[in-house]
């Protein structure tokens, strides 16, 4: 009788707790310049910011100018990773690439695009004797929105307490249905 119902027992566990869900990597939840962001002054740095803490040792992070040169070397501090620039980055298309580590250790690559136009100025058609007004040109900044962090964060460690509840709940009654049938025998 102890081996059918530990069967039984082994049985609704594997139909009542359903498989862990895999738990998202660490995910992009903004960047500064943006994902396809023209900007119209020349950043200063990228930024990059994920959900969870980095790792210096396997996070890369690489700007690419429109000449294929990298710019600069990543800098990792907490959940972000920044590349600085030490002179103002000129006009053209900048790819973003990255690389990091996940905690189950599977290694996680992307990259995204900017476009830096900044206004040039253009010489006067025609030079005159007459004084010329001093004109201060202010550079207009289109900042597109970071990406939205993601709302999906799964069922974390509560799906697996609720199961593992569950469980203990089901064995008990179980345990204890056994035990009563078994005195009253």
């Amino acid at each position: 009788m102890t081996k059918r119902l530990m069967v039984v027992l082994a049985a609704i566990v594997a139909v009542l707790v359903p498989a862990a869900p895999a738990l998202a990597h660490n995910p992009l939840v903004g960047a500064v310049p943006a994902k396809n962001a023209t900007v119209t002054a020349a950043p200063a740095e990228v930024k990059l910011t994920f959900l969870e803490k980095l790792d210096p040792a396997t996070t890369k992070l690489t700007v690419t100018g429109p000449d294929g040169a990298a710019v600069a070397e990543p800098v990792v501090t907490g959940k972000s990773v920044t590349v600085s620039f030490g002179t103002p980055l000129g006009n053209g298309k900048y790819t973003v690439a990255y690389q990091l580590t996940a905690d189950d250790g599977d290694v996680i690559k992307s990259s995204y695009t900017f476009t830096v136009a900044v206004a040039q100025a253009s010489p006067s058609a025609a030079a005159s004797d007459a004084p010329i007004a001093a004109v201060s040109v202010v550079p207009a900044v289109t900042v597109a929105a970071p990406a939205a962090p993601s709302q999906d964060k799964g069922n974390g460690p509560w799906l697996g307490l609720a199961a593992g509840i569950g469980v203990l709940v089901l064995l008990g009654a179980g345990i204890f249905v056994f035990l009563r049938r078994r005195r009253t025998t």
